[in-house]
């Protein structure tokens, strides 16, 4: 498959600008503009987040109304529900919801649905559940834009039902007491970056002001929210979301909390997940931390991660830490197997790369785990991936998009061959009758193909910066450092390096090479910048490298044992 490396083309005036007026270096600069922070207020702001530049949490649509609600729901002993979504977005919002309710000792209780047996988002089922608890408001978190049965349900059963969501409103807004959702047609927050724990995050910001301006705070000890930004950093982080503005600032303040392992959940997470908590970061959230919180509610139930999040007792929260260990390698195991059969289908049938998406259903693949199945399957390939398990009626699917093409407008336009459907741009999920799937199929791909031009189809590698080995040093290391953390729409800088020498190398296990590499084109001396570097997942039968032509690598600080000095990740090789 083609690959073209791309050296992204910023503005180098702009860049010379902001280096010069804020004393950082040209590339820190160049990286800036290359995210398209432009001035040097805009830098400045970026560099150093602060809470003084957060929104009002009032401008989001109905907060208002939800707040003034919950308030005479606390006042009155009423009995309030949190309703949650079994991913590691919902998750967290449903745990620090319910933090600040039991630190205001409301009548409190929380809810996940099971991913199979009830699926995603708010039912009608669930609001026979709210009666049965002699429930008066239920709030939801992550989920509920497209619940219409369902508040309606609630409206009968005089429940009132306050929304919080960020995902895209496919249809008109459901006639609950209030939904805040950022994406609304109707909301000019400017908050639409926000994940689901974002909007809970904003929802309690906005209601601890409004019990202040009741004179609510007095035996209860108003909390300090920066001690929720853990849970409001795994979230974000764990939905793919953008991270900037408000992501960016409160992000930042939970890694810290996460960091300083504060709470018992995340100490036992970290402990299993092998991560030293004190230099923690975003890529251990997404590759270590989130696929455990996730695998629970893929395999299992989603509850156990909500009592693992709340949980004050550090036994107990280890206890739980180990199951969910346990539960997130079954989970690979199982999905091993999903993308392994499925490139074999692909093998079997080379006309399915001749498709602008690849749609691929089975009747044992497990409807919690196709969704990471399709997103290798989706880098691998470099196109929209659709996995659909079959083993139950409805089928159940997950889509995974690639290179900005917009999936969840795709699905739209096939909407007549869909059960339900519902995500975002570039993830969703879906629900379709076994006989509606090959036609289902030809639509989507012939959608997807009209919508985007071939370019959109080929793998990119997007460079930031050239770099010289000479230029890698601690100082620079650590001022790249300030630009974390990364994540969507702050992606970790990619640089490239050419003419290498391999001054020396060995393997680490059977497929890892650790070396220790130098510019090539520069004189030998004592003061020459010799960098360590580190290849994963190489042929163990290749032969060592001498040099290197041109390399595309990530830049660290190597901080194990306190070493504290940079090192390159090898990314691509030509």
């Amino acid at each position: 498959m083609e690959t073209q490396w791309i050296t992204q083309k910023s503005d180098p005036e702009t860049a010379r600008k902001i280096s010069r007026i804020l004393g950082c270096h040209i590339i820190i600069a160049t990286l800036l503009v290359n995210r398209g922070i432009t001035t040097p207020e805009a830098a400045y702001t970026f560099l150093h987040p602060s809470m003084t530049h957060l929104r009002d949490p009032f401008t989001l649509k109905d907060m208002q109304k939800a707040v003034e609600r919950i308030y005479t729901a606390l006042i009155n002993r009423e009995k309030i529900l949190i309703f949650g979504d079994f991913d590691a977005d919902g998750i967290t919002s449903t745990a620090l919801l319910y933090d600040f309710f039991h630190h205001v000792a409301a009548e409190i209780s929380w809810y996940i649905p099971h991913r199979i047996k009830e699926g995603f988002s708010l039912k009608p089922p669930h609001i026979e559940m709210a009666v049965d608890r002699k429930c008066d408001l239920l709030i939801t978190v992550d989920c509920g834009s497209d619940s219409h049965d369902a508040v309606k349900r609630a409206i009968r059963e005089d429940i009132d039902v306050i929304i919080t969501d960020h995902h895209e409103v496919t249809t008109h807004i459901p006639p609950a007491f209030a939904v805040i959702n950022p994406k609304r047609p109707d909301c000019d927050s400017g908050l639409g970056h926000l994940a689901g724990v974002g909007v809970a995050l904003y929802l309690v910001i906005a209601l601890r002001t409004y019990l202040r301006s009741k004179g609510f705070w007095g035996e209860i000890e108003e909390p300090n929210l920066v001690e929720y930004c853990d849970l409001f950093a795994v979230g974000t982080i764990a939905d793919m979301v953008p991270v900037k503005g408000e992501n960016r600032i409160l992000s930042q303040a939970g890694m810290g909390m996460l960091q300083s392992a504060k709470r018992p959940g995340f100490k036992a997470l970290t402990q299993v997940s092998k991560i030293d908590p004190a230099v923690m970061d975003s890529d251990d959230i997404s590759f270590r931390i989130a696929p455990r919180l996730n695998a629970a509610g893929r395999i299992s139930h989603a509850r156990i991660c909500v009592d693992l999040l709340t949980e004050k007792k550090r036994i107990k929260a280890d206890q739980t830490a180990v199951i969910l260990n346990e539960l997130n390698k079954k989970r690979q195991e199982i999905e091993r197997s999903i993308v392994d059969e499925a490139e074999k289908k692909i093998l079997s049938d080379p006309s399915l790369l001749k498709a602008s998406a690849i749609v691929l259903h089975a009747s044992n693949w497990s409807p919690g785990v196709i969704g990471i199945a399709a997103s290798k399957l989706c880098r691998e390939y470099c196109r929209p991936v659709i996995l659909i398990s079959t083993m139950n009626t409805p089928a159940t699917g997950s889509c995974r998009s690639i290179n900005q093409i917009n999936i969840h407008d795709a699905l739209c336009r096939c909407s007549e061959f869909l059960e339900n459907f519902g995500g975002h741009p570039m993830a969703a999920g879906l629900t379709i009758q076994k006989e509606s799937i090959e036609p289902f199929t030809h639509r989507f791909c012939d959608e997807i193909k009209t919508a985007n031009s071939q370019e959109a189809f080929i793998k990119k590698i997007l460079i930031d910066a050239t770099l010289d080995i000479n230029e890698i040093t601690s100082a620079f290391t650590e001022e790249l450092e300030r630009l974390r953390p990364f994540g969507s729409s702050n992606p970790e800088p990619l640089f490239h390096c050419s003419n290498l020498e391999v001054v020396s190398s060995f393997m680490m296990g059977s497929r890892h090479r650790k070396m220790v590499v130098r510019q090539a084109d520069t004189k030998m001396s004592q003061n020459e910048n010799r960098i360590e570097a580190l290849q994963f997942n190489i042929n163990p039968e290749d032969p060592p490298p001498m040099r290197f032509d041109h390399i595309t690598c990530r830049l660290r600080m190597n901080r194990f044992q306190n070493k504290n000095r940079p090192q390159i990740i090898i990314e691509a090789v030509k």
